[in-house]
């Protein structure tokens, strides 16, 4: 995690995988299931497709010090198929910033899953606080996705 100004703050995790990419692009392009397997996700919507660009609603809630927080969002996405890469970022919601990047690539021949997000909160939210939880939610929905990806693989590749 790195500390930008502002109450800004940069996130990135990867993952190295045994897992084809394909399964991989098909789940995170899955865009109206999103909500079924990523945690605290509680919807996530095609708004409209413009050939490679996409508008997504989403919404998030989770409970945190014993407050119930949501964040609603609208993002445009950019699907860069042939990079396997996935850049989005806030054209409406509840953050002053909110962008990233879910990238497919190859290293010594595993599969690797990267993301990227760069948030900065409301006025009057406590970006200081909720960086753990930030740090967390990422490693959980990365590894979403991931079992996600896996349960479709075995589900198609196991006969009957």
């Amino acid at each position: 995690m790195e500390r930008l100004p502002g109450g800004t703050r940069r996130l990135a995790v990867q993952l190295r995988l045994d897992l084809d990419p394909q399964w991989l692009w098909a789940v995170l392009t899955d865009y109206d299931s999103l909500s079924r397997f990523i945690p605290n996700l509680q919807s996530s919507r095609l708004l409209w497709r413009r050939s490679n660009v996409v508008g997504l609603e989403q919404e998030g809630a989770q409970t945190f010090m014993g407050m119930r927080f949501k964040a609603r969002v609208q993002l445009e996405l950019t699907e860069h198929i042939e990079e396997r890469c996935l850049r989005f970022v806030m054209a409406k919601g509840d953050f002053r910033r909110f962008e990233g990047t879910w990238r497919i690539g190859s290293e010594s021949g595993a599969t690797t899953l990267f993301y990227e997000l760069t948030v900065q909160g409301c006025v009057g939210m406590p970006i200081g606080l909720i960086e753990q939880r930030l740090r967390e939610d990422l490693a959980a929905n990365l590894r979403a996705v991931q079992l996600e990806a896996q349960r479709r693989a075995n589900t198609i590749a196991t006969p009957g």
